[in-house]
């Protein structure tokens, strides 16, 4: 059992299922999204998630068409995402999980999007997105 919350703490989870594998998303949404290089996420399943507390301080915002982002309307964490296209899956924010987990990061997506300020040094895959080859 995962448990995670938002930074002031109003909404608290839990996830009862398998971390997919760890991506860092450079696309330009994310950077802006989470005020960083990358957003780090997992594939989740969502019948496994479930809010604990504070699920009336959720809110969502349609970033394109069909995609919405979750986050703590209190205090801005940004807690997971999810496509329209495929209710049964969310992409988790691994920052606001409090578990502490073995796994490691696996790859990136969206590289080629990386901000020009940001260099890739950990020797792990890129991808153009998450269905493409690697680019390096």
């Amino acid at each position: 059992m995962f448990h995670g919350s938002c930074l002031c703490g109003q909404v608290l989870y839990e996830y009862s299922g398998e971390l997919g594998p760890i991506a860092m998303c450079h696309c330009s949404q994310c950077r802006r999204a989470q005020g960083s290089a990358y957003a780090t996420n997992s594939p989740i399943q969502a019948s496994e998630f479930r809010f604990v507390t504070g699920h009336e301080f959720v809110k969502a915002f349609e970033s394109g068409p069909g995609k919405q982002r979750a986050f703590c309307g209190e205090c801005g964490s940004p807690l997971y995402s999810r496509l329209d296209s495929k209710p049964e899956r969310l992409r988790l924010r691994i920052g606001t999980l409090k578990t502490p987990i073995e796994a490691k990061p696996s790859y990136h997506i969206h590289a080629s999007s990386a901000a020009e300020w940001y260099e890739f040094t950990d020797g792990l895959p890129r991808y153009q997105a998450l269905e493409d080859g690697p680019l390096v």
